[in-house]
């Protein structure tokens, strides 16, 4: 049990024995921390319900308490709030049990459960852009943070592969290079192995081909007949597709490797296409599908909503597919292959709508229980202007272009800093490049994930404050610590005994883990491990400024310290590793 499941099953067994709930025992963090570590407010209701003072029931409890040997203190405050104070002794034993944990005194889920996570959503012959990066980031975070606490966890890429924008492309290549093999009437192939153009080539045909079927509707026409006529399954299109989704996956991975983001699957829409079949007719014998103006469409509206809510058109009058249909069929899809009991969409707010729509249209046809689908959605990052991030130029700043810009940032602060001064430039730039990240996931990760935030790269890649490089330098520190320990011959990390208030803190904070990555779990908010790393790093600065570790007198006193520094270093390290932040082995 974490330490305030622990605490609130003996205050439960005090109400218990009173003849009340054993769930009023529960436990939290006390809303004053000057008077007390912890408190029950549990006498409230309970005296409410059983027509009782509160305070005299909470007298009843504290004198129950009073024998245990857990408590320093056991007070009655206000009305009947009952505050909590821990012996030194408890935290000591209960810090000792924790040296070996291996995930730092972690909270695990009793049942857990199998999970997919889709948080990339990035689109095939489009360069990955800052637009991309908060799905990935907090979908990376929130992964780890489902591993982390046992559930078996997928994460899908899930690719935009089989939407008009190919068609575009297609239709635009044909305009340009008509005598390719892949554009001849009845071609069967085999087709070239190697594609008709680059990577370069493809990311600037989009925006142009884009912009051509905006403003011409034979072109317009002519893309959605190449779209029907990829999805149907003509060869020469098909090769086409593969090329293109080829080309873009190759510099996706870079880029999200680079971000340290990773994939178990990288599927895509067209993977689904291939139950769209099955799934008309099956939705037509289940009478969920009706025809519309020459569509199909899914009426998913229900009497109890307050807003209108649009049916979603399964297949177009044409019968080409949209995002709905691809959605609905990777639903099962996954559900197939998977057998999962929960899938997580990471998708920014503007998805919404959609996702309700979908899930909706799931658990209608008996599919997939709707409860069981989250919508993780997420705000903007905003520039200092208030609107979402771009370029100077006011364009939108491409991924690579800004990994690049915060990599080269970290290394000026690194140099300002008076780090890294004596490595080799090779070992200079991948600490650079960890910083640098670090600086961009912490800014990320540490806002709560519906709210916006305006990206500062000054602010952010500061080594003071609440910052991804601080929490770097905090974990390099007590590195640097533990290896002058070494050096020193000042002996192993041992029994810890805490005599200082400042050891007092930084236990506490060690033993609330649990409950951080509980919360942040079950709320699916990583910014709650952000704020409990961030605690603990400002914690340990204060322990190390009041005590002495390395050069302590006390033998006993020595080895304790040195345990408590080696447990914050391995609980810093397991937090950033939760955020996906890579901790580097100097500065």
């Amino acid at each position: 049990m974490s330490l305030l499941q622990e605490l609130s099953k003996i205050v439960g067994d005090a109400f218990a024995s009173e003849g009340l709930d054993h769930g009023l025992g529960a436990v939290k963090r006390a809303d004053r921390p000057d008077l007390a570590q912890y408190q029950c407010n549990g006498a409230l209701p309970a005296a409410k319900a059983a027509k009782k003072n509160p305070r005299d029931l909470a007298q009843n409890i504290k004198d129950r308490l009073s024998d245990a040997d857990v408590f320093a203190e056991v007070a009655v405050a206000g009305p009947g709030f009952i505050n909590l104070t821990l012996t030194d002794d408890y935290l000591s034993e209960r810090l000792q049990a924790m040296r070996h944990d291996q995930s730092s005194g972690n909270w695990r889920r009793s049942a857990p459960e199998n999970i997919i996570i889709d948080y990339g959503g990035a689109n095939v012959a489009k360069p990955l852009h800052v637009g991309h990066l908060r799905a990935a980031i907090i979908g990376e975070s929130l992964k780890r943070l489902c591993r982390f606490v046992g559930d078996n966890v997928t994460g899908d890429v899930h690719l935009g592969d089989w939407g008009l924008q190919m068609g575009q492309l297609i239709s635009e290549l044909e305009l340009r290079q008509p005598e390719l093999a892949y554009f001849e009437a009845g071609a069967e192939g085999p087709f070239p192995a190697q594609p008709p153009i680059s990577l370069t080539d493809l990311e600037e045909m989009y925006p142009v081909a884009s912009a051509a079927c905006k403003a011409d509707p034979a072109r317009a026409d002519a893309a959605r007949k190449a779209t029907k006529e990829l999805q149907s399954g003509r060869p020469g299109y098909r090769a086409l597709w593969g090329h293109f989704v080829d080309l873009s996956v190759e510099a996706m991975r870079k880029d999200y490797d680079d971000l340290g983001v990773e994939f178990d699957l990288w599927k895509g829409e067209a993977d689904a296409d291939p139950l769209i079949p099955e799934l008309t007719e099956d939705l037509n014998k289940r009478g969920v599908i009706e025809m519309s103006d020459g569509a199909q469409i899914i009426r998913v509206a229900r009497d109890s909503d307050k807003k209108e809510m649009p049916p979603i058109i399964f297949l177009n009058s044409q019968g080409a597919v949209g995002y709905h249909a691809t959605d609905i069929a990777t639903i099962v899809d996954r559900k197939r292959e998977f057998d999962p009991d929960r899938i997580l969409y990471v998708v920014d707010a503007r998805q919404r709508l959609h996702f309700e729509q979908v899930f909706r249209a799931v658990d209608l046809a008996g599919y997939f229980e709707e409860g069981r689908l989250e919508h993780l959605w997420f705000g903007t990052m905003n520039g200092k202007d208030g609107k979402p991030f771009k370029t100077r130029a006011g364009g939108t700043l491409k991924l690579r272009d800004f990994i690049d810009m915060v990599t080269e940032k970290a290394r000026e602060r690194l140099a300002e800093n008076g780090l890294a001064e004596d490595f080799d430039d090779r070992e200079t730039t991948e600490i650079a490049r960890k910083v640098g990240v670090a600086a961009l996931k912490f800014a990320d990760l540490s806002n709560p994930r519906t709210s916006d935030y305006i990206f500062d790269l000054d602010r952010f890649m500061s080594f003071e404050g609440k910052t991804g490089p601080y929490l770097l330098y905090a974990g390099v520190r007590i590195r640097s610590v533990l290896a002058k320990a070494s050096a020193a011959k000042a002996g192993a990390p041992g029994a810890i005994t805490i005599t200082e208030p400042e050891e007092r803190d930084l236990a506490l904070l060690l033993l609330s883990f649990g409950e951080a990555v509980r919360d942040a779990y079950l709320k699916r908010m990583p910014h709650l491990i952000c704020d409990h790393a961030f605690q603990l790093a400002q914690a340990f600065s204060k322990f190390y400024a009041a005590c002495r570790i390395v050069d302590e007198a006390d033998a006993e006193k020595r080895a304790s310290r040195l345990m408590i520094a080696t447990q914050t270093g391995a609980q810093i390290e397991s937090a950033l590793t939760l955020l996906g932040i890579e901790t580097p082995e100097r500065m």
